[in-house]
């Protein structure tokens, strides 16, 4: 048995590494996904933004599965070192795509891409392998808030990047990309070298049951949310909180592109808004969760919906008005967080211990599938209609979600 104290000194070590990394990653990928959709508009219209956002959310979700499987087997040094070469392996296939101009190939990195965003979300689970059962959630917290640190601040690097690298004769959009690849390859070789002992093979010496747990299946997950109002409600708040997060938060940078012309401008005021919306979506996360327990699972989902819905409201008449579009997508990102921690925290405990994990993973896997629907259909209807359109049908889609939290059976 490993003593206490050791034990202790390496998740001290452990969550300085984590949120090293979270922040260094952050920066990369906020540095990409701030001028994605607009890369994605000039090669190929408006349509191809949605889709380019989709690519890199199915990015995350499937590259996330062998990262997952090497963790099961070598711990999340390798897993997670293999979710960040894929990011730097992305960001250089954009750079090249950019150079070539070359669209099926922008979609390829962008779908690789997705694995730095894979790399963030499964560093929140290593914070927690050698925590004590009562700082388990501040831990994760303090990763999440590294995260937001890094999120924050990298769209506001974009158009740093962007003037560092034309000099050295790349086009424009390729900077932000080359900041990503450097970025995600000091993460990668940061973990690789100095996460050692790992964390989750550590604790799977100290509990030895755990080696021998086994997740449910995908039926038996099904069945559960099906026999439970309170699992129906937490997989329908996470889906469409996310689905109206991406939807329009994808195309908003495509807008802002359609009355601002002048590329450094247009950089800057992209960066602008996502940070703010960024910040919206993270900062009064403890807050929310603090109501979730304080006043119940169903008062801040509702808080939720009334919050995307105005967010969505703001949006589809901001016209050509940064200030208001800004406002409209701070909302847009607590109205995020409210669905996000409330629906997580009333699905979890709405279905038996034993069925959670592959509970937890089904609501997933539909969050991540209707996401990238959502991108790519955004792509669709801001090119046929426009986006106030957009932001119309998005404030729509609440509706039943709202009515949903309101039934009690």
């Amino acid at each position: 048995m490993i003593d206490a104290l050791p034990v202790a000194t390496l998740q001290r070590r452990t969550l300085g590494l984590l949120v090293s990394t979270q922040v260094v990653g952050g920066l990369g990928v906020a540095s990409g996904v701030s001028i994605g959709a607009l890369l994605a508009s000039e090669m190929a219209g408006p349509t191809a933004a949605g889709l380019s956002g989709s690519a890199a959310v199915i990015g995350a979700a499937l590259i996330a599965i062998p990262a997952t499987r090497l963790m099961r087997t070598g711990g999340r040094r390798p897993g997670l070192v293999f979710a960040y070469a894929a990011g730097v392996t992305g960001s250089l296939l954009v750079v090249t795509a950019v150079w070539l101009q070359w669209v099926p190939l922008l979609f390829a990195g962008t779908f690789l891409f997705g694995g730095a965003s894979a790399a963030n979300l499964q560093s929140r689970y290593a914070a927690v392998d050698l925590a004590d059962s009562d700082r388990r959630a501040r831990h994760l917290s303090l990763v999440v808030w590294a995260t937001t640190l890094g999120a924050v601040v990298g769209p506001n690097l974009a158009p740093f990047a962007d003037r560092l690298t034309m000099p050295w004769g790349a086009p424009e959009y390729a900077g932000p990309y080359l900041f990503s690849a450097l970025a995600f390859g000091v993460a990668g070789l940061v973990l690789f070298g100095l996460l050692r002992p790992d964390p989750l093979l550590t604790a799977r010496l100290l509990v030895v049951s755990d080696l021998s747990e086994k997740s449910p299946s995908w039926s038996s997950a099904f069945a559960a949310i099906r026999t439970s109002v309170g699992a129906r409600l937490g997989v329908s708040t996470v889906a469409v909180g996310h689905v109206v997060m991406v939807g329009v938060m994808s195309m908003t940078p495509v807008h802002i592109g359609g009355y601002v012309h002048e590329h450094g401008d247009l950089l800057r005021i992209v960066g602008l808004v996502i940070s703010i919306h960024i910040t919206g979506m993270y900062a009064l996360s403890p807050v929310v969760g603090w109501a979730t327990d304080r006043f119940g699972r169903r008062p801040v989902i509702l808080t939720g919906v009334v919050l995307l819905a105005l967010a969505c409201a703001l949006s589809g008449t901001a016209g050509d008005h940064t200030a208001q579009l800004s406002v409209a997508m701070g909302l847009l990102g607590v109205g995020w967080s409210c669905t996000m921690v409330a629906g997580s925290t009333l699905l979890s405990e709405s279905v038996p211990v034993v069925q959670r994990s592959g509970v937890q993973g089904l609501s997933d896997v539909i969050m991540g599938v209707s996401a990238a629907t959502a991108g790519a259909l955004a792509g669709v209807v801001v090119d046929l209609f426009g986006f106030a359109t957009l932001s119309v049908l998005a404030g729509i889609a609440v509706v039943p979600l709202a009515a949903l939290a309101l039934r009690r059976s």
